[in-house]
């Protein structure tokens, strides 16, 4: 049985980012959206900025259930949503959506996007995590100090098995994934940015891992084995288990293993090894030690201001801190109080991930429009105006394959909603997720994704000789079809210009009425307006 954690001893704190006291904080039982709000438009304020006005309920609508489920609304959807336009129906939509499954896959598929890092997917396990309402806490230990006895150990394991070979890797990976921050510049010298950062910390790191070993499916420790380094002075020096923060941990003692005993460990281990099978649990848990010592009251700061930023970041377009893995003392937050109050938020409600979602999703500050009236943008750090995000992988397929459906196939009256939710979703699916690349800080639409949309069989197959050409085939009235296009694609009815043009260009091909129909399909699918998240 895991040991009480032992004491700790606080070497160094101005690593520490600066936190504000609770006293300098909004109450605590203050709507999470208002809070999002106040800060942000005191920081607009500040600054004499003027917020760009809220968007229109198409966008907002598209946007949110981009953001939440992964796909552009139904045109059903979108019409019957948008004729709502009630503040309380808004928030029926959101907490409907976040209740759905879509959500979980939505979740899912984001998580394992930052968190897997080219290491191997863990998504299996974060969908079923997800779906049975396990925390972030509860994510973090099942992935750094799981139980083997956890149904979904095996599936949690393969964020450590695809790392193990490394200590370095792995000790940098944990870093940035659960505290936002990157030691790697602290291994061969102190940090050159940040000056309390010194090798200490970064090989303290990796003390919590140097005895982490990959069996098969399953992921050990050996009871020994140090990390030593040497300084820019070329001192050699024994590591000590230091957290991020500077706290030194002090290990349970242990026996000393004789040579031989740890040679028989070592063969032991290594006939376990080729075997695959599961190792025998060390007397203690240097990975334990991590996590206890990570969430403790003060020093937990780091892990719940990294994952608050994370979620920010994901539903905002952009960080309270950026980079998202330079969340130090030399590089402060743009809204410092409000990190704080929604980390404290979030350590206060055990780490409900979707409590922080939906704060987010209904404050003013997220359903700003993203076009900005005047000359000059405002910095992406005052949030005066919504961020245009290129659409994931999985957002784009799913939208592309809603977008060729027939409209009619989900407005039958008589359909229940929670039916007609299902039918939706399945229609909605990320077969050629593969063909598109994954968005990073500065995008472009990559040669491969023109090409499959300009001329692939796939592009033909699965989306232009779809659902929703047949049905405008159907359709004389060229006005009904340049409607029903727009909606469907769009998710929004087109403005006065847009059906001109689209009926004068029907009009001009009536010698082959099907192409012109396809080719309109075409064009929207491969627009800007339908490639972003805006």
């Amino acid at each position: 049985m895991f040991r009480t954690l032992p004491p700790l001893v606080l070497l160094i704190a101005v690593c520490i980012p600066r936190t504000a006291s609770a006293a300098d904080l909004l109450p605590a039982d203050k709507p999470m959206a208002d809070v999002i709000d106040h800060y942000v438009d005191a920081k607009l304020k500040s600054q004499n900025v003027t917020p760009a006005p809220q968007a229109e309920a198409a966008a907002v609508l598209r946007r949110t259930m981009l953001d939440l489920v992964g796909r552009i609304p139904a045109a059903v959807e979108a019409r019957e949503s948008i004729a709502a336009q009630d503040v309380g129906k808004r928030a029926e939509l959101v907490e409907r959506l976040m209740n759905s499954p879509e959500f979980i896959d939505q979740q899912a598929v984001t998580f394992d996007a930052f968190m897997a890092r080219g290491n191997g997917s863990i998504r299996a396990y974060l969908h079923k995590a997800f779906q049975e309402g396990r925390n972030w806490e509860r994510i973090f230990r099942d992935l750094i100090a799981g139980d083997p006895q956890d149904p979904l150990y095996k599936e949690a394991a393969g964020f450590l098995r695809g790392r193990a070979k490394d200590a370095d890797q792995l000790a940098n990976e944990v870093s940035v994934v659960f505290f936002g921050v990157n030691v790697s510049c602290a291994k061969c010298h102190d940090h050159p940015v940040v000056e309390s950062w010194k090798q200490d910390h970064f090989y303290g790191m990796k003390s919590f891992f140097n005895r982490t070993f990959a069996s098969g499916k399953f992921v050990g420790e050996y009871d020994y084995g140090n990390v030593s380094f040497k300084t820019t002075k070329g001192e050699s020096r024994d590591a000590k288990l230091m957290f991020l923060t500077g706290t030194v941990v002090k290990e349970p003692e242990a026996k000393d293993l004789s040579a031989k005993e740890r040679r028989d460990l070592d063969r032991k281990i290594k006939q376990l090894i080729r075997k695959k099978q599961q190792p025998p649990a060390p007397k203690y848990s240097r990975r334990k030690l991590l996590v206890e010592t990570a969430l403790q009251p003060g020093e937990d700061r780091y892990f719940a201001r990294s994952i608050v930023n994370r979620v920010w970041q994901q539903y905002m377009g952009y960080g309270l801190v950026m980079p998202l893995d330079q969340m130090h003392s030399a590089n402060p937050p743009s809204h410092p109080e409000l990190l704080d109050w929604l980390a404290r938020d979030l350590v206060a409600h055990k780490y409900d991930l979707r409590r922080l979602v939906k704060g987010i999703v209904l404050s003013r500050a997220y359903s700003r429009g993203s076009r900005w009236p005047g000359k000059d943008r405002p910095d992406r750090s005052l949030f005066a105006v919504a961020e245009v995000k290129p659409l994931t992988p999985f957002q784009l397929a799913r939208s592309l394959s809603l977008a060729a459906q027939d409209p009619q196939s989900f407005a039958d009256p008589k359909l229940k909603p929670q039916d007609r939710a299902k039918r939706i979703a399945q229609a909605a699916n990320a077969a050629n997720a593969n063909r598109f690349e994954q968005p990073g800080e500065n995008f472009q639409v990559s040669a491969d994704e023109a090409l499959f949309f300009s001329n692939s069989p796939e592009m033909q197959k699965t989306y232009l000789d779809g659902g929703l050409v047949r049905r405008l085939e159907q359709l004389n009235d060229h006005a009904q079809v340049a409607e029903a296009a727009v909606w469907n694609v769009l998710s929004r009815a087109p403005t006065k210009d847009e059906r001109k043009v689209l009926t004068d260009y029907l009009a001009s091909r009536g010698d082959r009425p099907k192409q012109a129909r396809r080719q309109i399909v075409w064009s929207l699918m491969t627009g800007s307006e339908f490639r972003f998240n805006h």
